[in-house]
């Protein structure tokens, strides 16, 4: 059965619950493994429904940045001096990194995997665009392919979790259930600037996960689309997988109830 599950969320006060999966408002998800290693991924604290700051937001040990839009690395620059976190991104982006005085990067691209901690990630494809803003009416700065992340956590430690970026649903989808078999994705739903909740409920057919936390939903009016829309396109067609809806600040576990 297909089911909402918001009163399944684990409520936080600190945004660093061991062994769990925090929004922390539109694409930015903080993972706090149950050993305490804690990766940030696309981090944009900024956002008009984030429930932390900056200087709230603890240590970080990774930031995992999926492309180069400012609603996706905003606060990469300033996480990184503040926590002295290693971003993990593909050449390109962090070449532009690089221009910004960061350098602690560890650069990566699609199929590969690298090891921080106890947290393995591994980058697979999005569908989507790449570009960093140059400001001033200047054209976009090239930032090389859009991303997504698997994070592959030690036995007992839950998932994998497959963190997908900004992206429409692709095919190859079905790749990563294949390779990867994670168990909860987070993958917008705002129907606008990527997948809508059709979109979103076919590609957890796809992938097969167990359980899906929305995210990039609900910033701003145009991002309209809802976790009960996708409840509604699942029971159409049928699928198996628990929608868990958070508020941002609040959290799932990375191991399954």
């Amino acid at each position: 059965m297909t089911t909402t599950l918001s009163d399944a969320a684990v409520a936080v006060g600190e945004y660093a619950v061991p062994g769990s999966l925090t929004w922390l408002g539109h694409a930015s998800v903080l993972m706090t493994t149950a050993t305490g290693t804690r990766v940030l991924f696309d981090p944009w604290l900024e956002n008009p429904k984030s429930p932390v700051t900056l200087e709230a937001l603890g240590p970080i040990d990774v930031i995992a940045v999926t492309h180069g839009h400012f609603d996706h690395m905003g606060s990469a620059v300033p996480v990184v001096l503040e926590t002295g976190a290693t971003i993990v991104c593909v050449p390109e982006m962090a070449a532009y990194f690089a221009t910004q005085g960061v350098t602690n990067l560890l650069e990566m691209n699609k199929g590969g995997t690298v090891h921080v901690g106890d947290v393995a990630l591994t980058m697979v494809g999005a569908d989507h665009s790449c570009g960093v803003a140059a400001g001033d009416g200047l054209p976009s700065i090239y930032g090389g392919n859009p991303v997504g992340f698997v994070a592959h956590l030690p036995v007992g430690g839950g998932g994998p979790v497959y963190v997908s970026g900004d992206t429409n649903v692709f095919g190859d989808m079905a790749i990563i259930r294949e390779l990867y078999a994670p168990e909860i994705a987070l993958m917008p739903i705002d129907g606008h600037y990527n997948m809508g909740p059709r979109e979103a409920a076919y590609a957890l057919g796809l992938l097969g996960v167990a359980r899906f936390t929305p995210i990039h939903y609900g910033t701003f009016p145009l991002l309209a689309g809802t976790p009960d829309e996708v409840v509604r396109h699942l029971s159409d067609r049928g699928g198996q997988t628990r929608v868990v809806a958070i508020e941002p600040g609040a959290s799932v576990p990375l191991v399954a109830p």
